[in-house]
């Protein structure tokens, strides 16, 4: 019975979404903790012929945008991090049964909160992964992207599946 009435309530029906932002969250700061504490700026460790851990510091936004802009990006992006973190969580109690879309905005939202703690501890974003092949290299990212890019996917995927169901 006591479950009967959590199921319906939407705080509840959320609760597995924003315990899987949590998860992304701490997953990120963790692993940027351990760079932070282990590498110096510029340090990078070879892992494989195609991957390198780095430690980078991105004042911009993805792949570097407006990284030599100053200060104000800092600002309006940790902004923007905070008011898609407020229509994330409305989201998410107004669509709690949409499996894929609230896995997605999930995944956004842990990935953009790192993001921002990141860009106010310490006024950039550490970035750490480096994929790389015959001479390119991939712009450096961190966990909170990956979680970013994924729920973005997951969204597209959402839309052109809930498109051929005809909704």
């Amino acid at each position: 019975m006591v479950r009967a009435a959590l199921v319906g309530r939407p705080g509840a029906r959320m609760r597995p979404w924003l315990v899987w932002a949590l998860l992304v969250l701490l997953a990120d700061q963790i692993s940027k903790a351990f760079i932070v504490g282990y590498y110096q700026l510029g340090d990078a460790q070879t892992v494989t012929q195609f991957f390198n851990i780095v430690r980078v510091h991105n004042t911009g936004a993805a792949f570097s945008f407006l990284s030599n802009a100053g200060d104000w990006p800092r600002w309006l992006f940790t902004g923007i991090g905070l008011v898609a973190t407020v229509f994330i969580v409305w989201q998410l109690r107004a669509h709690p049964g949409q499996k894929l879309f609230c896995f997605a905005l999930s995944g956004i939202l842990g990935g953009a909160i790192g993001n921002v703690l990141d860009r106010l501890r310490h006024g950039h974003v550490v970035d750490f992964l480096q994929f790389h092949h015959a001479g390119w290299y991939f712009p450096s990212f961190n966990l909170a992207d990956a979680a970013i890019t994924l729920g973005v996917a997951c969204l597209i995927l959402d839309e052109l599946l809930r498109v051929r169901r005809g909704r």
